[in-house]
């Protein structure tokens, strides 16, 4: 899905002054800003690892795609997204939360509501506005944008790291504005960030899992097979299953679809106008939102 803060190797960068002020001499204010670089990238690393060994030793379907093209664009958009992050962002959605609390601004910050209360509340209003996002960028205004995640002629880990750029930059914008307005505890919003970069990994996986584990994990979080629905060619079932981590917004706001059509096994994955193998090189992704359908 959808929607993810791709800088797996790019440290919070933090608000000037917000490290002077008193409030964040403590020992998890100090924890937190000198491990979160390594725990994303960390959590990345291993997320993906065990997703690569579980997609070798038990995948859904065998790929038929050459991997060159799409790994190498996929990974490249991270890349260049990473890259052009770097300059157009003053802070990461943790520095936000920092410079937030630091300040006093946001909901939580402004009541002093207690801090379990915060966690929990921010971390399920990041990712229901991650699925709001996610439904406005199936619109015609966007979807030539998301179009660029939905193009992958196949589905494995790293389709979840295939997002354009300046989606990319949307997504962290409205992130960073929600982290302000909720004043977001930093902890909850490094939370978030890592299961949502990890939920991205695990949702696009090709793994294949006991049906009744699948059925039953499906109530509560997004599971491969729920979000293969999504990425269907048929424009209908892919508008639906628009949850990245918790799967029970799809029931709630009535975009949960059971299964596609034609099944999960046989049902065409990809956007019919992007067929070309070649679709998949860097140089196409990035100009993609910009080519007519």
């Amino acid at each position: 899905m959808d929607l993810k803060t791709p800088l797996y190797i790019r440290p919070t960068r933090i608000p000037q002054g917000v490290l002077k002020a008193p409030a964040y001499h403590g020992v998890m204010d100090t924890t937190l800003l000198a491990s979160e670089p390594v725990l994303r990238f960390g959590a990345f690393i291993g997320v993906l690892a065990i997703l690569a060994a579980w997609e070798a030793l038990a995948p859904y379907q065998a790929l038929r795609q050459p991997r060159a093209w799409r790994w190498s664009g996929n990974i490249g958009l991270v890349a260049v997204s990473t890259v052009l992050i770097r300059f157009a962002a003053p802070f990461a959605p943790a520095g936000a939360a920092l410079l937030a609390r630091d300040q006093g601004i946001g909901l939580f910050n402004m009541a002093g509501a207690p801090a379990g209360l915060a966690f929990v509340a921010s971390f399920l209003a990041l990712d229901i506005l991650v699925y709001a996002q996610h439904r406005v960028l199936h619109t015609p205004l966007l979807w030539p944008l998301h179009r660029v995640h939905h193009s992958d002629l196949e589905l494995d880990a790293t389709t979840g790291l295939r997002f354009h750029p300046l989606e990319i930059i949307l997504s962290l914008a409205l992130k960073i504005g929600a982290v302000f307005v909720l004043g977001a505890p930093p902890l909850a919003v490094l939370a978030f960030e890592v299961a949502l970069n990890a939920a991205s990994l695990f949702t696009h996986a090709n793994v294949r899992m006991p049906a009744n584990l699948e059925r039953g994990l499906r109530w509560m979080i997004v599971t491969p097979l729920m979000h293969r629905g999504h990425h269907s060619a048929i424009r209908r079932e892919a508008d639906t299953n628009y949850g990245s981590i918790f799967s029970w917004w799809d029931r709630l706001f009535g975009s949960y679809l059971a299964a596609p059509a034609e099944g999960y096994d046989r049902m065409t994955v990809g956007v019919d106008a992007f067929r070309d193998p070649a679709d998949s090189r860097l140089d196409r992704l990035l100009g993609q939102p910009f080519r007519n359908a």
